[in-house]
């Protein structure tokens, strides 16, 4: 597991509103969570970044396609993603998986978010 790729996924994470990381598990995990869920995770051995997908079509297509990989323990809607992943697709896709689960967040949890700026909006 490198400790650049750890970063850049810390680094978009950490500036997504609200997000948040911890250790649930212990071990050196990274689970980023925004209203107390989890939107992205970084295993403490397998390489690679697990995030959730709109549905689970888009899931197994992305896995079809080579662009991720089946991400263990985790519903059929996430993959994991490698550590080779372009910067660009890497945002967009923490991002998109940040906003699935901050959408599906209690409306009074969401409103007690910072706002947060999307593609279209402002």
């Amino acid at each position: 597991m490198g400790a650049v790729f750890r970063d850049r996924v810390a680094e978009i994470c950490g500036a997504l509103p609200g997000a948040e990381v911890s250790d649930p598990w212990g071990g050196g995990h990274d689970a980023w969570k925004v209203g107390g869920k989890m939107f992205a995770c970084i295993g403490a051995v397998a390489e690679g970044v697990s995030i959730k997908c709109p549905d689970i079509e888009t899931a197994d297509m992305l896995k079809e396609v080579g662009a991720a990989m089946h991400a263990p323990y985790f519903h059929k809607s996430w993959v994991r993603l490698p550590e080779d992943i372009d910067n660009q697709e890497l945002k967009e896709r923490l991002e998109l998986s940040y906003d699935i689960v901050r959408s599906k967040l209690p409306a009074k949890v969401r409103k007690e978010l910072p706002g947060r700026q999307t593609k279209g909006s402002g």
